[in-house]
């Protein structure tokens, strides 16, 4: 059985919206083999990251930088998982008003020093909220899904 966990933060409704649109179109894969965990930043604990075999990620941008949860959840998780989750396959979406660029410099960085294992590059979410946001996270989470549950990742 695959694990995938999905930790989302989500300040807003759109980005509640976010959050429901992976979690839904994980759920509409229907896939035997898959288990999904979906928490915010604020429950997501080491056991979490040690249990799972591939992490959905999903924060917002604030004044050019992580969202304070997301970063406080990294750093919680950082030393206990840092040697026993190296390679663990990762995706990533950001919800930026404006840029978005700070946050990824700041996930590359954390996500590197913990040698987790990007399986595409980090989704940026810029601009005002657009349906089609919801349609991209989706896609970037079957696709971590899929590979998980095919053994890929």
């Amino acid at each position: 059985m695959a694990r995938l966990l999905l930790v989302s933060h989500c300040p807003s409704d759109n980005t509640a919206r976010l959050r429901d649109a992976a979690v839904s179109a994980v759920q509409g894969m229907d896939l035997d083999r898959l288990s999904l965990r979906v928490l915010a930043p604020t429950q997501a604990k080491a056991g979490d990251v040690e249990w799972c075999d591939g992490l959905l990620l999903g924060t917002t941008e604030n004044f050019g930088s992580m969202a304070g949860l997301s970063k406080d959840f990294l750093e919680r998780i950082y030393y206990p998982c840092l040697e026993s989750r190296q390679g663990l396959p990762l995706a990533m979406y950001i919800r930026a008003g404006q840029d978005g660029r700070g946050t990824r410099t700041q996930l590359e960085k954390i996500t590197t020093g913990l040698r987790w294992r990007l399986i595409s590059e980090i989704l940026i979410l810029r601009g005002e909220f657009q349906p089609a946001f919801e349609r991209q996270v989706s896609e970037l989470a079957m696709t971590l899904a899929a590979g998980l549950d095919a053994g890929i990742f």
